[in-house]
Order: C-alpha cells, then sequence, then structure tokens
C-alpha cells in the first residue's frame, strides 16, 4: 500500500534528474563510524589482510562520501574470488535441497500437484543483501500499526463500496468481489473472529532517502515458509564462509514468519472452538509454490495438532455444503478456518463454480484468512483512497501511528486528477501504473504508461478507474548474484523488502497484533516486476548494516 500526502511538487522536487535510477548517493549521516579510514570514492578492495581484521572485512566497500557511516556502504559480492562463490554454491544447493527450500520445476508433468515430483531449489541470492538497520526497524514497527488500519478499514462497508464503486462499473473482478462484499452487508453478517496474515512490501528509495511503501497484500500473502529458511541459508553459509568474505552471520536477523504464521492460524483454529474440525487451505490447481505452503501445514500438525486440508475453489464449490447454523462442511469434513492461497487474481476464477464457493465459504462461519473486507482493503484503489487528507484520520486515532505510517507513503493518486495524468504523460518515467491485481506482471511502466494514458483519453470512458498512479521508486542497485536452476549469475539488482503481520481479533479482544518476520526479494535492476513466483524475482535475506 503506497498512499500519500506529499504533493505534486514535493515528489517532483525529491527527482534529481541528474541522478539516474541506479545511482547511489550517501546519507547524511553521524561520523561515529567514519573513522574507519575512508575517505571519498576509495574502494577497500586493495587494504592490507592486517587492515582486514579491524572490523573492515568486507568483499569490496564502495564508499562515496567523506562522511558515512556502515548504512551507506555498498558490497560488492561480483569480487568475491570464483572457487569460493562455486563452493558456496554447491554447499547453498545441499543445504536447500535438505531443508525444504525448493518448489515445483514447471517442466515436470505434475510437479505442481504431486508433492514430492520434479523438485528444484528455489529461486535464491546467494548472499544477503546489504540494509541499513535503521529503516530495518522502521518498517518492523509498522506492522502492527498496519495490522490495525486493516481491521479498521475492513469494518465500514459503505466506506469499501462507494471507494470501489467507479472501479466496479469497469473491473469485472473487483466488482464480483463487491458483489459478496455487499450480499454479506446485506444480511448483516459479522465476523467476530478476524484474522489477517499481511506482509507490507518497501522499497528504500535512493531519490528521496527514505523506506517507501510500495503495497500492503492481505491475502495469500506468501513465502513465510521459504523466506524463513533463506535466512536461516544465508546465516549458515556465513557461518562457515563469513571471514572469506568479510560477513558476519549475525548480522542475519532472524526469521521466524513460518512459525508466527503458524501460531496465527493455530490460535483462530482455537478461538474457533471446534475441537474436531479442520483447516482449509484454498489452494490453486498447479501450484509451483506448494512447499511453501505445506512448511505451515507441517508446523500446524506437529506443533499444534491441526489436520489441514487441500481444495481448489472448484472442489470447495463440489464437496462444500453449509449447515442452517452456518457450519462449513467440505467433503465431509467440518471446517475451523479457511487459510486463501488463492483467489485473488481473475485466472483463479474460470467459471461460475469458483464464484459460487467464494460466497458459500463467506456465508459460513468458519474464520477466513482473508474475509472478503481484508481482501478489498488489499486493493488499490482502497490505497489511494487512504491516501487523501484526514482519511487515515477516520480509522485510526494515535496522532503518532498516523506520522508513522505518512513518512513511509510513496505518491498515490487517482486517473481522475487530471493534473497528475497530464504529468504522467510528460514524465513517464517517474510513474508505475497498476490496475486492481495482487501478484506479479500487472503493472505498466515508461512509454507504455504514457500510451494506455492517451488511449484512455481518447476513449474517454470510465476505463481509467480500473487504474491508480503510483510515484516510481528508484532503489539503490547492488552487484549481487543470484541463483537459478543451479547455475550463479552475478548481475546489478534491487531488493524489496516485505515485512509480515500478524493480526487476530475476537470481538472486542486483540488477541494477536505482532510483526511476525520478513521477506526480502531480489531482482535484475533492468526488470520492473517483481514477484517470485511469477519468475522476476529470487528470495533474498537481510544483512543489517
Amino acid at each position: 500500500m503506497g498512499v500519500v500526502v506529499c504533493s505534486w511538487t514535493r515528489f517532483l522536487s525529491c527527482y534529481n534528474p541528474s541522478l539516474s535510477p541506479s545511482s547511489s548517493s550517501s546519507s547524511s549521516s553521524s561520523k561515529s563510524k567514519s573513522n574507519l579510514l575512508f575517505s571519498s570514492k576509495i574502494n577497500l578492495r586493495f587494504m592490507s589482510q592486517q587492515q582486514q581484521h579491524h572490523n573492515l572485512l568486507t568483499p569490496i566497500m564502495c564508499v562515496n562520501s567523506d562522511d558515512v557511516d556502515s548504512s551507506s556502504l555498498v558490497l560488492n559480492y561480483h569480487h568475491i574470488d570464483q572457487k569460493i562463490l562455486q563452493n558456496m554454491l554447491y554447499d547453498s544447493l545441499v543445504w536447500s535441497s535438505l531443508h525444504g527450500l525448493v518448489v515445483a520445476d514447471k517442466s515436470v508433468q505434475s510437479s505442481g500437484s504431486v508433492p514430492g515430483v520434479g523438485l528444484v531449489h528455489a529461486p535464491i541470492s546467494l548472499l544477503p543483501t546489504p540494509f541499513p538497520e535503521s529503516h530495518w526497524r522502521q518498517a518492523s514497527e509498522l506492522a502492527p500499526i498496519f495490522n490495525e488500519l486493516v481491521d479498521r478499514v475492513s469494518l465500514d462497508g459503505k466506506f469499501l463500496q462507494e471507494s470501489l464503486s467507479r472501479t466496479k462499473k469497469v473491473d469485472k473482478f473487483t466488482s464480483r468481489l463487491l458483489d459478496i462484499h455487499s450480499k454479506m452487508l446485506e444480511i448483516n453478517k459479522k465476523e467476530d473472529i478476524r484474522l489477517g496474515l499481511h506482509r507490507s512490501d518497501y522499497m528504500l528509495d535512493e531519490q528521496t532517502k527514505s523506506l517507501l511503501q510500495v503495497e500492503l497484500n492481505t491475502i495469500s500473502s506468501s513465502f513465510a515458509g521459504l523466506g524463513s529458511l533463506v535466512s536461516e541459508l544465508h546465516r549458515s553459509i556465513l557461518s562457515h564462509y563469513g571471514k572469506s568474505v568479510g560477513l558476519n552471520s549475525e548480522n542475519v536477523p532472524a526469521n521466524s514468519a513460518a512459525s508466527q504464521f503458524a501460531e496465527a492460524l493455530a490460535k483462530a483454529w482455537t478461538e474457533a472452538n471446534l475441537p474436531r474440525a479442520v483447516m482449509l487451505f484454498v489452494v490453486q490447481a498447479e501450484e509451483r509454490n506448494m512447499y511453501d505452503q505445506h512448511i505451515l501445514s507441517v508446523a500446524l500438525r506437529e506443533r499444534h495438532g491441526i489436520t489441514t486440508i487441500r481444495k481448489t475453489l472448484a472442489e470447495v464449490d463440489q464437496e462444500g455444503e453449509l449447515l442452517p447454523d452456518g457450519t462449513l462442511l467440505v467433503d465431509g469434513q467440518r471446517i475451523a478456518v479457511i487459510y486463501f492461497r488463492a483467489g485473488y487474481t481473475p485466472a483463479d476464477y474460470p467459471s461460475e463454480s469458483e464464484w459460487r464457493a467464494r460466497l458459500l465459504m463467506e456465508q459460513s462461519s468458519a474464520v477466513k484468512c482473508p474475509s472478503i473486507s481484508y481482501h478489498l482493503v488489499g486493493s488499490k484503489k482502497i490505497q489511494q483512497e487512504l491516501a487523501k487528507p484526514n482519511v487515515l484520520e477516520r480509522f485510526l486515532d494515535n496522532k503518532d501511528d498516523i506520522a508513522d505510517l505518512r513518512k513511509c507513503f510513496a505518491g498515490l493518486w487517482s486517473l481522475d486528477d487530471s493534473d497528475i495524468v497530464r504529468k504522467a504523460i510528460e514524465r513517464p518515467e517517474l510513474f508505475v501504473m497498476k490496475p486492481q491485481r495482487e501478484g506479479g506482471g500487472n503493472n505498466i511502466y515508461g512509454d507504455a504508461v504514457r500510451e494506455t494514458l492517451q488511449n484512455l483519453q481518447k476513449a474517454g470512458s470510465q476505463e481509467d478507474a480500473a487504474y491508480i498512479l503510483m510515484q516510481k521508486l528508484f532503489p539503490k542497485t547492488s552487484a549481487s548474484i543470484l541463483v537459478r536452476n543451479g547455475s550463479l549469475h552475478k548481475e546489478n539488482a534491487i531488493s524489496e523488502l516485505g515485512v509480515y503481520g500478524t493480526y487476530l481479533r475476537n470481538k472486542d479482544r486483540v488477541i494477536l497484533n505482532n510483526e511476525s518476520g520478513y521477506l526480502m526479494r531480489t531482482k535484475v535492476s533492468s526488470s520492473d516486476e517483481g514477484g517470485v513466483a511469477a519468475g522476476f524475482a529470487v528470495l533474498d535475506s537481510v544483512y543489517l548494516t
């Protein structure tokens, strides 16, 4: 969710045309760490071994300022000895295979439906990406505030319906979701137990020197399982190779996302108070990322004694039954909690069968993660509506919390703002055009922004309501090593930090509201899109500086 308090003037003033998107300029910081023999534009590759043992062990540190702290350092992994890289690669692949850091190999038939068939290691970064600890803490502290915001907004059905009313006219997918939501309002359906497994995604913008939010995911916030494993992998590799490459494994923060997600799901199951009921995972028919989901299923069974079943939307339609008291049965089994890992994209609803299943589940008394209202809060249009003046104050009371949120808001605008549309046509490189979709591969960039906007203007229809405009972010480029299909690829890359949040409420009682681990995704800097499952990025972890 990237919502805005900055005006167009402020946004444009943040952008320095003399800096390319990949340029790196250091932030002004304290001198407490600037006594580490740094001088302007030095390259520490040539430091002696004796110097390196003074906390300066590093592959390369490129420093571009006379006054820097460690958060300004750029670790250049491309200059690590090739033999060391190959050894690290081999050990990383072994570790991944033994610990389940795997996905289904799409080239192998039935690998996306039959566990254990056609496994391949998940796309990963060989080494963790440097990230300033101050911004890391900022993102972590925001998670509980965003959790609360989602819950508050979800309760305002009128706000959701009115905010999405124009979008409904031109976006069939959003329209169908709104229809379900409207039916729940008509029958006054209350969700006393509300469970949210969220992920707020950020980039460290080089132009503004700020941590800015890309979006907030409220449905199928994936990779809690595999993301936790990548952090373990990097800590393991650095415990062995750290001295050789100048990195300390303790700078990779532990990642408890998988265990915290499982705990939140288990607590929701307990609150449902149906001891013999099972938990339903709603999944896609062919799911290459099934092992990320199975990590949670195994934790629920082994740590919490909860049985899970996996069903597609079509299977729920075929096997589901709603009892008069609201109990949902699927294949004869009572469902206590429904966890959606599908249902966030139009492709998940190829027929009316899938829509019947979604309505059936929403009408039930089972705990839903997410409910239809939580799902709608994550839509791009709602994010843009929250950008408007005084809207956050409608949902949150704490002024400090509101101020903290707005520090991370990027520019976000509706296409009915003619001034912003004109600016986007003039400078399309400064904007991203986003439809109401989740998952990678949907956004519009560069000259395509201008072309799309001009075509919408010529058409003179309301189709523009299907999109919003967002300020394009320009994160620092780093020299990274990406691993796909067992091979190393030295790339200039950019990264996106996601921080998970878990939220559970039963009526007026808040049971959980926590920051719950993280996900780092890294992609080639020339790629605009960033989804791992969509094939654009790799899984990574954080190296705190």
